[in-house]
């Protein structure tokens, strides 16, 4: 897809200007129409100004007495007064007009974005876009387009209607001398028209670049915990770092060329003057043309050239906008092949809910190379139970996949009823299919809105019966806020049994005619999942139900059991009739289980052939299943049982210890109790950033107040804490480019200076024009050449000054995300577990928070020191001209400059909020996004949209309110502009009148005045940016100097010369960070001793996973210590310290890169070919990857979705392998394996083990039964610990207990 977008991107990428206001309803229009109108009389203003000039020029010119000048002059300064009142009125309403109707198109293009988003097939997400790109350009892009079609149209409308009246009031003036200056014209517009079209190239390859850039942002974050155990910290930073090279090279050739293009546009014009001056003295000479009217021509052409000079921030940002609504629009117009709005198709009365696939061939539009199904076809009768077994990547979950109409099949037909699914209203099919699938999703929000998804409007009291039917009742009510409690980022608030729980209640309130079950008891405890099971078959029964990978239970009892492998089906029937064959594959499945029980002993006999039959599905293995390990390990020994944490497949089901502990009836709140402890697997998922971290006590906790609340006064603290920022620490950020800073600040100082000094020349030029004829004739040759200089001068500095601070900005941008995002990396675990720094926020930060800070130190930066100067000059200029008109003026100024002032203050109340508010709604996004499939599932897209309004409505008023007070500040300068003129000369004829001035000094003056004045307003206009700029300064400090206590950049920390791999806690007390006030472990004590393997077993939320968090450091003890060799491991340097720890968890994390790439990331410093292949031998993963048609250069896609479970597995215990790590930390690893592919890694696992100290949690016997040490993690300490045999022969012990209940409930 890179290399595609590339290509095309050469090509002209942008959308026709007027289409970006293809989504404007009633009121934009009128608004437009308004702010239109209003920007028009708003630019005329000047041109009248001019006509008004000539007549105050020939009130002071021709008025000969003395004593008549101040009435002759008065009566002309009335005009002024006038055209204040006007101006300001028009200008109020040209700003706030554009301003508002652009927050609100630009509001209106996101929401229909996210809308198309919602609406495309599932084969788009799998190959055209990530979660990053479309949080990218919902946040980045979007701020781009609302500049181009907000207040800069309004400005340009307003420019090119002063340099359209300039040009009509010099024609009506003097037209000979008018014509001879448009010969001019063509010369401009191919200037200007040129550099616009560089603009839009280089525009659209930066932004390209900085999606790429988000995306990588959106890896790392997303898989932190995986960056961390890996050191991969560098590796993240380089490739960041790569492609912010291709952005920063885009920026500074885009300063080079609209410098250039600037400066040639100022030649034009400043040659045009030179030629008025000669031209205009031949005509007063030859023609008798007078002072006045040459001037009025002069200044009305002026005025419109000068506007047009200005056009060019408004054409970058027209360019930018048309370059990023490309991208936008083109998604907003693409049409699905499976269109979840179309709403035509077959809609029945009422549906039997009978199931087939006939003779399906499909291969996933992401890997077209891979056939999945050939001639795949399977009939479940209405009201019956399917179940699909087979090995993991067979293509069970594929079969959902294709029922729920996600892809449709290459050939063949998909039936419902004997229709075709395709003929159906697909929303409605989809409302009679419940899909409960492996990894419940779960949206950032309420449980009870969580529910909801499940049903339209549904009742309080369906949302109770559906909860007491999935056994989630007891858990809600013991949480502090009940069915209010939010979720956290991706449900990491939540234990996996109690999220499992809540997305089966969502499937019941929706009361589906198709059940579909993909492995969806699989995070429940043996005692919940009674329960759920029952309630399961409560609501299966006299509905269709086709069930993936299950447990005895579940599988036992279906009406149809049909073996899946490699896209065909081997057999199918009950299970009393597959049993019977014994070389068919069922058979051959419930027999590999076996295999493994053999040396069980004896006792386990009989519940071996019982179970076995539980596990084949096992057998099936299902990606992160791991249930079925249970059952595995039982049916493989009973004794297993006490794996059974182990077992159950942790994702939280656990509970069950602690019930054991209590009586079954607890169990299954109890689940609630404990919750899962941070780390959880889960959570690493993704940013996980959530608080997930502790253990949801949630009892004690009130679990989401609390981070609710201090989110709130955290963001709010933040906000006003940075605001101190001083621009001085950004500017020393930049220190390096300090040269080029100054080199960009001569520059720009030299551009300042020409303005005062082209109005110097004015001012001369209306003397030389009252002259005797001789005199006129030499000395107008001499200013005209003057005036070609000055143009030459321009075309030198223009291109200095924006190149250089071009490069200065680019580098400040690349320095600033490149820094930020290296803090970010390092920053400590439990930062990410806060939910400010999800993955969508961070990377939203980045993004736009860098980009407006360039604005700040590009444009704005040149723009202030070039008015600087420009002031300075102007006051020079007038003070040597006339002193006392100089002062009185001077007294004047501040009116201009406080008009500046209020804007700047009024405004920086305001953009902060909006902010933040605009992450909110980002997240609500980011999360629909990346739970695509769910949201279509439960044609949840119209609540999603609804929510993500409802968060936009506060950014959208607020931008309004902006509008407003920028219309007055805005509005306020032109009448303190105007109003100053007039005083301005009133005062100049009253010196005039008294002898205390010339005339050609009261013009000195003035247009020193004049010009500054404008330099100062053109600053003030930069204030909405400015600010914007201050707020991103100050959250990107707030990266930058934040200090993580665990910090994995510094190098300071001890090594050891060899590690032997003894690991000791001594006294350790812990609490999660987010939850400080849920105790995890209390004083715990426990060696690991060097070389051995220790396994840890215990309910969920025990803190099994809390123990390997500590081990690689991504959290401290709170007292106590933990030790490695006998040194704490707190005086290791960090990086070191991981480096010696392979960490293989439940869930792998994958990047979307090569399967080579992903490998090699265990080693640092690169990994030869030998030395890859050499690990996937070991981890059993050679042949699958050799067996894909790129074979190690197969992209695995995001989070790794284009690879089955166990693949993804064996993946992640290849690049463990390849670190070669002294400690092993396996967390759950060989879950998501079938069988037989599990026997293979057990062993591989079991000679990397060899000689390394092992620290395993909650796994199958094969791994615990062996260990040398097995420990019970309870109520935060080490209950019991001791070999297999050792803890079964304690009577009344907590892991014998944990054994018997295993096989009580798999009797």
């Amino acid at each position: 897809m890179g290399e595609g977008n590339e290509r095309v991107n050469n090509g002209d990428q942008k959308v026709a200007f007027y289409r970006l206001f293809s989504f404007a309803d009633r009121l934009d229009i009128v608004l437009m129409i308004v702010g239109m109108v209003s920007a028009i009389v708003t630019g005329m203003a000047q041109p009248m100004m001019t006509l008004i000039f000539g007549n105050v020029i020939n009130s002071f010119g021709s008025t000969t007495d003395r004593s008549l000048v101040v009435h002759e002059v008065s009566k002309v300064c009335f005009r002024f007064l006038y055209l204040a009142i006007a101006s300001s009125i028009a200008s109020f309403l040209q700003v706030s007009c554009w301003m508002i109707t652009g927050e609100r198109q630009t509001t209106r293009i996101r929401g229909l974005y996210l809308k198309t988003i919602l609406r495309q097939d599932i084969a788009f997400f799998d190959t055209e876009t990530t979660t990053g790109e479309v949080i990218g350009r919902m946040s980045g892009d979007t701020i781009l387009i609302q500049d181009a079609m907000g207040e800069k149209v309004g400005k340009f409308i307003q420019l090119m209607s002063t340099f359209i009246g300039g040009f009509v009031v010099a024609f009506v003036r003097g037209w000979l001398l008018s014509l001879v200056l448009l010969s001019c014209i063509p010369a401009l517009v191919i200037a200007g028209g040129a550099m616009g079209l560089i603009m839009t190239k280089m525009s659209s390859r930066g932004q390209l670049a900085y999606v790429e850039a988000g995306n990588v942002v959106e890896q790392t974050v997303g898989a932190i915990r995986t960056v961390a155990s890996f050191t991969g910290e560098k590796l993240a930073i380089n490739k960041y770092n790569s492609k912010l090279q291709v952005a920063y090279t885009a920026t500074a050739q885009q300063g080079l060329a609209s410098g250039i293009g600037l400066g040639t546009v100022l030649l034009t014009i400043f040659s045009s003057y030179g030629l008025t001056i000669w031209y205009g003295s031949k005509l007063i000479i030859e023609k008798g043309y007078n002072g006045g009217i040459v001037i009025n021509v002069i200044m009305a052409i002026m005025t419109g050239g000068m506007s047009l000079g200005q056009t060019s921030p408004c054409l970058n940002a027209f360019a930018a906008g048309q370059a990023a609504a490309y991208k936008m629009f083109e998604t907003i117009n693409r049409k699905p092949l499976i269109d979840v709005y179309d709403n035509g198709g077959i809609v029945k009365e009422d549906m039997e809910g009978e199931i087939e696939l006939k003779d399906v061939s499909f291969r996933y539009p992401a890997r077209p190379d891979v056939e999945i199904f050939s001639g795949f076809s399977l009939k479940v009768p209405s009201g019956t139970t399917a179940a699909l077994v087979g090995q993991s990547g067979s293509g069970k979950s594929t079969v959902i996949s294709l029922l729920q109409r996600f892809y449709d099949p290459n050939g063949g037909e998909v039936l419902v009823d004997g229709i075709n699914l395709k003929k159906f209203q697909l929303r409605w099919i989809r409302e009679k299919m419940g899909l409960v699938s492996q990894e419940p999703i779960l949206f950032t929000t309420t449980i009870r809105e969580n529910i909801a998804y499940g049903k339209e409007n549904a009742t309080n009291e369906e949302i109770k019966t559906a909860i007491e039917l999935a056994n989630a009742a007891k858990f809600i009510e013991k949480l502090p806020k009940g069915l209010d409690t939010m979720v956290g980022e991706h449900g990491t608030q939540l234990s996996g049994g109690q999220k499992q729980r809540i997305a089966i209640a969502r499937a019941i309130l929706k009361n589906p005619k198709i059940l579909l079950l993909d492995e969806a008891t699989s995070a429940l405890d043996a005692e919940s999942e009674r329960i759920v099971q029952d309630a399961l078959t409560n609501i299966m029964s006299s509905r269709t139900t086709v069930v993936v990978a299950h447990r005895l239970t579940t599988v036992r009892n279906a009406d149809l059991i049909a073996v899946v492998q490699d896209g065909k089906i081997l057999e199918q029937g009950t299970h009393a009739k597959l049993i019977k064959n014994p070389d068919g594959a069922y058979s051959q499945l419930v027999r590999l289980q076996e295999g493994t029980n053999k040396a069980e002993d004896a006792q386990g006999m009989e519940m071996d052939n019982l179970d076995t039959i539980r596990d084949f599905d096992i057998t099936m293995g299902r990606s992160a299943s791991q249930r079925l390990p249970l059952w595995r390990s039982i049916s493989r020994n009973p004794s297993a049982a006490r794996d059974l944490d182990i077992g159950m497949g942790r994702s939280a089901s656990q509970s069950l210890w602690r019930s054991i502990s209590r009586g079954p009836s607890t169990a299954c709140d109890v689940d609630v109790v404990t919750g899962r402890s941070g780390s959880q697997r889960l959570s690493v998922r993704r940013s996980v950033s959530r608080s997930s971290s502790t253990a949801r006590f949630g009892l004690l906790a009130p679990i989401e107040i609390q981070t609710e609340i201090e989110g709130e006064e955290t963001i709010r603290t933040d906000q006003n804490k940075p605001r101190e920022v001083s621009i001085w620490r950004l500017a020393y950020l930049n220190k390096p480019e300090l040269p080029v800073l100054l080199l960009g600040s001569l520059a720009a100082c030299i551009h300042g200076v020409i303005f005062p000094i082209f109005g110097l020349l004015q001012s001369i030029a209306i003397k030389i024009f009252y002259e005797p004829h001789n005199e006129l004739k030499k000395d107008s040759s001499f200013w005209a050449v003057m005036y070609v200089t000055l143009g030459v001068a321009t075309l030198t500095v223009a291109p200095m000054q924006n190149y250089f601070f071009g490069v200065a900005g680019g580098k400040l941008i690349w320095r600033i995300r490149s820094k930020s995002f290296e803090k970010v990396v390092h920053q400590e675990i439990s930062w990410f577990d806060d939910p400010k720094n999800s993955s969508g926020a961070v990377g939203a930060r980045l993004s736009t928070d860098a980009s407006t800070v360039r604005s700040l130190v590009g444009d704005a930066l040149a723009q202030i020191v070039q008015n600087i100067t420009t002031i300075i000059a102007g006051l020079v200029i007038s003070f040597t001209a006339n002193w006392i008109l100089a002062f009185i003026i001077l007294a004047v100024l501040p009116l201009v400059g406080l008009q500046g002032f209020v804007q700047v203050k009024f405004l920086e109340g305001f953009s902060a909020d909006a902010k933040v508010m605009y992450e909110e709604a980002s997240q609500v996004a980011s999360d629909a996004v990346g739970s695509i499939r769910t949201v279509a599932s439960f044609c949840a897209e119209k609540k999603v949209i609804d929510m993500y309004k409802r968060k936009c409505e506060g950014p959208m008023k607020h931008g309004a309110r902006i509008g407003l007070v920028s219309g007055a500040g805005f509005g306020f300068s032109f009448f303190a502009l105007y109003c100053a003129n007039a005083f301005c000369f009133f005062i100049g004829a009253l010196l005039v009148q008294h002898g205390k001035a010339t005339f050609g000094d009261v013009f000195k003056v003035y247009f020193a005045l004049t010009i500054s004045a404008l330099g100062v307003s053109q600053t003030a206009a930069f204030a909405p940016d400015t600010n914007k700029a201050k707020d991103s300064v100050a959250s990107i400090f707030e990266i930058i100097d934040s200090k993580p206590k665990i910090d994995s950049s510094s190098n300071e920390g001890t090594t050891l010369a060899t590690v032997n791999g003894g690991i000791e806690f001594k006294h350790v007390s812990f609490k999660y960070p987010t939850r400080p006030d849920v105790q995890i472990f209390r004083d715990l004590c426990l060696t690991i001793p060097s070389g051995k393997s220790v396994a840890l077993v215990g309910e969920s939320g025990s803190g099994k996973s809390t123990v390997i968090s500590l081990i690689q450091r991504f959290y401290d003890p709170d007292s106590g210590h933990v030790f490695l060799d006998g040194v704490d491991i707190q005086t290791f340097k960090l990086s070191w310290l991981r480096q010696q720890m392979g960490l293989v968890s439940q869930e792998p994390i994958l990047f979307n890169e090569t399967i080579r790439a992903n490998i090699a990331y265990g080693k640092q410093g690169g990994a030869t070919e030998e030395e890859i292949i050499a690990a996937t031998r070991a981890a059993n993963a050679h042949n699958f990857i050799s067996a894909l048609p790129q074979g190690y250069d197969t992209n695995v896609g995001e989070r790794g979705v284009q690879l089955s479970g166990g693949q993804k597995q064996r993946i992640a215990i290849a690049r463990a392998i390849l670190k070669d790590p002294k400690i092993l930390l396996l967390d759950e690893a060989t879950s998501a394996l079938d069988a037989e592919s599990e026997r293979v890694v057990q062993d591989a696992l079991d000679s990397v083990m060899v000689n390394r100290t092992t620290v395993v949690v909650a796994h199958r016997l094969t791994t615990i039964k062996g260990a040398d040490v097995i420990a019970v993690v309870k109520n935060g300490v080490i209950a019991e610990k001791g070999t297999h045999d050792v803890l079964m022969k304690i009577t009344g012990g907590a892991y014998a207990a944990l054994v018997s209940l295993q096989m009580a409930s798999s009797t």
